[in-house]
């Protein structure tokens, strides 16, 4: 047994007891809020689509809808389908992080960069501004936002999350097949601006709005493709939105949706993640 394998079992009892000495959620010192993600792994860009299945004999269902399906309609249905489903591939989380409880709010935004490039502020909302999530945000307005940010608190490190670090906090152990009762109960669509952050119901792991309100920037270079690669590009001319917005198709509003921006803009922020020491 050589030293690399003496020492393999102590230094994963550090690594595990690393994860459990992190405080569980932390505030840092302009008040962002963030949730602590222990590391694990997920199927995604799994893809079933539904379609119509043969009836039982004792059926009257599709008779009394007026369908006239025959042997080889199912049959043909079932084919298509094969043609367009997707099995996926498992990816593995290794390193814990914190991300952000809350999308990034106008006030939070104000504080780092001193302006505020938002359309759903003043008059043109009902309510506070300041908690609604900062919009109008380019990526590589985030990319500025995250620099002053971690000059400001140099004792940790702040960035954007990959897009499978956000896939794995917004679904919070659940599948990506769920029903639209969750997805209406956690997500704010249809409404006429943003709202504040935290109004809806929030995920497993207390992350909220991670379904609507804003579309959330990841660091990841868009692909081109209608789901993500295992291994995300290198460079490219958009980054990939995560999580559908308020004026958003019910249909993205789904944590495997693979979308890129820039997108309309004044629906499309982020939220951050701190890395873990």
């Amino acid at each position: 047994m050589n030293v690399r394998e003496l020492l393999l079992p102590v230094l994963l009892l550090i690594n595990v007891v690393g994860v459990f000495a992190q405080p569980t959620t932390f505030t840092n010192a302009i008040g962002m809020e963030f949730v602590f993600i222990k590391p694990s792994s997920m199927m995604v860009g799994r893809f079933q689509p539904p379609y119509p299945k043969p009836p039982k004999p004792d059926d009257t269902t599709q008779k009394t809808a007026g369908l006239a399906w025959t042997s080889n309609d199912y049959h043909r249905a079932e084919e298509l389908v094969k043609q367009d489903a997707k099995n996926g591939f498992t990816v593995t989380i290794r390193k814990p992080y914190y991300i952000g409880k809350f999308e990034v709010t106008q006030a939070q935004w104000k504080q780092v960069m001193g302006t505020n490039p938002s359309a759903f502020q003043g008059n043109v909302v009902k309510d506070n501004a300041d908690q609604h999530p900062v919009e109008q945000v380019s990526w590589q307005d985030v990319q500025k936002f995250l620099v002053k940010l971690n000059a400001l608190d140099k004792t940790h490190r702040y960035r954007l999350p990959t897009e499978f670090e956000w896939e794995y906090a917004a679904r919070a152990g659940a599948d990506d097949d769920i029903s639209w009762k969750a997805i209406w109960a956690s997500a704010q669509m249809g409404s006429m601006t943003t709202a504040p952050v935290g109004q809806k119901t929030p995920n497993a792991w207390g992350l909220y709005d991670t379904l609507g309100n804003v579309w959330e920037w990841v660091q990841d270079v868009y692909n081109e493709k209608i789901f993500a690669d295992p291994t995300p590009p290198r460079s490219g001319s958009q980054h990939v939105l995560k999580g559908a917005s308020f004026v958003g198709d019910v249909k993205n509003a789904t944590y495997m949706t693979h979308a890129a921006g820039p997108g309309n803009g004044w629906d499309v922020g982020f939220r951050v993640v701190m890395e873990a020491k």
